[in-house]
């Protein structure tokens, strides 16, 4: 599930309007960058060897709660439905906490559902009601389950039914772009160069990236630091060790990338009503790469490589 960093603070991570991008400047030469490195790098947690296991844990088990829900996604059923099915799936069956419900940041009022649904023009944390998919609908399920304290966080696209032609690119492109960034997670990267290699291939294939929100750190916080951006310069920001577990979760507009907020005060919308997609996995930073922690078996194959 997306952070967000837009101007004026309204509460942690989940529903913050930005703290600041400075970490994600330009950075400078001699002590101010290392000073900054510095202190980046000290409000990261990095994560032991158990707590490495339970965040595996909690990945699959996030992820197959998206297993569990996908057939079940279909024209006719309503977001309600499929939040119903999931919570159910989730306490009764896996014995796991849904971390969206009733999370209420300073200033809002609790997060009613298990888990958000995001249709067609819905960027992120859209709350499931009673109006049923039709066909040709994409959605975004996002799923955190916790588990032993430790969060798992996910989410897939799906159709229900045959979708357009326009939005089957689109949920491909975005696709392409969760695997690009994960790519450019190894040691020694820096968040930049993720934003950059999502930023620079949805834009060659005539997409916008969503500025507003991002990824985060994940682990017995819903949402830690780092702040994840989904655009940036190379070489510029947090330079990453092993240890550290964050979120890459791209939001890519077939339109413009501006949004709007819905009424409930929960739902962000594109502004110009041109459809969204997003992916998102967590990833964990290791000696050689990183390792991704919300594979499961109906997990969708990563893309080819891109020429």
């Amino acid at each position: 599930m997306p952070g967000s960093q837009v101007a004026a603070v309204r509460g942690p991570v989940f529903w913050t309007r930005i703290r600041t991008i400075l970490k994600n400047a330009p950075l400078t030469s001699g002590e101010n960058q290392h000073g900054r490195q510095a202190s980046a790098r000290a409000s990261i947690p990095i994560k032991t060897p158990e707590e490495i296991e339970r965040m595996r844990v909690a990945g699959r088990l996030a992820a197959e709660v998206l297993d569990f829900i996908a057939p079940r996604v279909r024209p006719g059923v309503t977001t309600a439905e499929l939040d119903r099915l999931c919570h159910d799936y989730m306490v009764e069956v896996q014995h796991t906490v849904p971390a969206p419900l009733n999370y209420q940041p300073p200033g809002y009022p609790p997060y009613p559902r298990s888990i958000c649904t995001s249709v067609n023009h819905v960027v992120c944390h859209g709350v499931p009601g009673e109006k049923a998919l039709k066909a040709g609908d994409i959605v975004n399920l996002d799923i955190t389950v916790i588990k032993d304290g430790f969060h798992g966080d996910t989410s897939r696209m799906f159709c229900a039914g045959k979708p357009s032609i326009l939005a089957r690119r689109l949920i491909d492109v975005t696709y392409e772009c969760l695997w690009r960034g994960i790519d450019a997670a190894r040691p020694g990267m820096h968040l930049g160069d993720i934003g950059h290699a999502i930023q620079t291939h949805a834009e060659s294939r005539g997409f916008s990236v969503v500025r507003e929100f991002c990824g985060h750190g994940i682990g017995t916080r819903f949402h830690e630091e780092p702040q994840v951006l989904h655009y940036g310069r190379p070489g510029t920001g947090l330079r990453l060790e092993p240890g550290m577990t964050f979120t890459i979760e791209p939001m890519i507009n077939a339109g413009r990338a501006d949004i709007k907020h819905g009424r409930d005060g929960w739902t962000v919308l594109t502004k110009d009503h041109s459809l969204s997609a997003q992916w998102e996995h967590p990833v964990l930073i290791t000696g050689s790469g990183c390792e991704v922690l919300t594979l499961s078996a109906g997990a969708p194959p990563r893309p080819p490589a891109a020429p």
